[in-house]
């Protein structure tokens, strides 16, 4: 029997998980459980590049091991862990640091934009973590990397990197591949339907543990459009606001785009919108009901992460040991 593909994704416990998260990259996970060989992890070695309050770090990110869970990420069916504990992602990262090229790293856009948030915290980690990121990647062997649009250019820089040692000591690396659902990669603010939902924008931004009332009230206020018709019609370029949230329920439905137009044919928005609030209300419900009983099972979500370092770190320090032997360090 053939093995199954490798799939590798992690996502930093700097905020409260979203729905862009879910729709852009957990929900993905799920639906690929049985067609692929999972490792999916709390990155939170990348998330000390911006300043943390330590307890409610740590906080987060049992949290959102909780809401892995609550998504429907089966701990028997995918390894989930920590990145901090393997140290074999550290390790790596600093030999790849070492194969990756300023220049290749002063390009990188997220540098770019992270900078200028944090102009007063633009530190060393803050330049060097796609290196680390590589490393996360590369450790596992991973065949398929989901990522959103603005993440591609990461996995180009992990080939490049890859490709690169592998001409100077022969295959070391499987080349991953990027891999970018269809639908619902990228979901928009509601606030700001030019730009990504992201926590930095709380009013824009439906976190999977908001209540009913918030939820309403964010939908409520969500950006429509500045056109005349006041009809729903998808219209990424005319019609921002409206299309984001067609995106939402055709992600959360299953239904097609033109499904939702009829659905809505000869209503406004203020038929719209509650409609939009509905479909998240009810889809993120049992998410936060079962997230709500898992966070106070700390025992038990411990077990979770241990197993999976466990798991992970088999596959890991195999290709740590064979890049130590062959750039010369002694390996334990």
């Amino acid at each position: 029997m053939e093995a199954k593909k490798i799939m590798l994704s992690g996502i930093q416990p700097s905020g409260d998980l979203h729905l862009g998260n879910y729709l852009g990259a957990i929900k993905g996970w799920v639906d690929r459980t049985e067609e692929y060989d999972n490792y999916y992890f709390m990155a939170d070695l990348h998330t000390l590049t911006v300043r943390q309050d330590p307890e409610a770090f740590r906080k987060r990110a049992l949290e959102q091991l909780a809401l892995y869970i609550a998504c429907g990420l089966d701990p028997e069916k995918n390894t989930l862990f920590y990145q901090s504990h393997v140290p074999a992602h550290a390790q790596l990262g600093w030999v790849l640091d070492c194969y990756t090229m300023f220049g290749e790293l002063s390009r990188m856009t997220q540098f770019k934009d992270k900078s200028k948030k944090n102009a007063d915290n633009i530190n060393a980690g803050l330049f060097t973590y796609p290196a680390l990121m590589a490393a996360d990647i590369l450790l596992y062997q991973a065949d398929y990397v989901p990522v959103g649009e603005d993440q591609r250019q990461h996995v180009e820089l992990t080939r490049d990197v890859a490709n690169r040692f592998n001409g100077i000591f022969g295959e070391t690396f499987k080349v991953p591949e990027a891999f970018v659902p269809k639908e619902g990669a990228r979901i928009y603010g509601l606030s700001t339907p030019d730009s990504k939902m992201s926590k930095s924008i709380p009013e824009g931004c439906i976190f999977l543990m908001d209540d009913e009332t918030t939820i309403n009230k964010k939908v409520k206020k969500a950006v429509t459009d500045a056109d005349t018709e006041k009809w729903v019609r998808y219209d990424p370029i005319n019609k921002p606001g409206v299309s984001n949230m067609m995106n939402i329920i055709a992600a959360l439905t299953g239904k097609s785009f033109e499904q939702i137009e009829n659905d809505f044919e000869g209503m406004g928005y203020g038929k719209f919108k509650p409609a939009v609030a509905e479909v998240i209300i009810e889809s993120l419900r049992p998410i936060r009901e079962e997230a709500t009983k898992l966070i106070v099972e700390e025992d038990y979500l411990r077990s979770v992460y241990r197993a999976g370092a466990e798991k992970a770190s088999i596959l890991a320090e195999k290709t740590l040991k064979d890049v130590y032997d062959k750039v010369g360090l002694t390996y334990k």
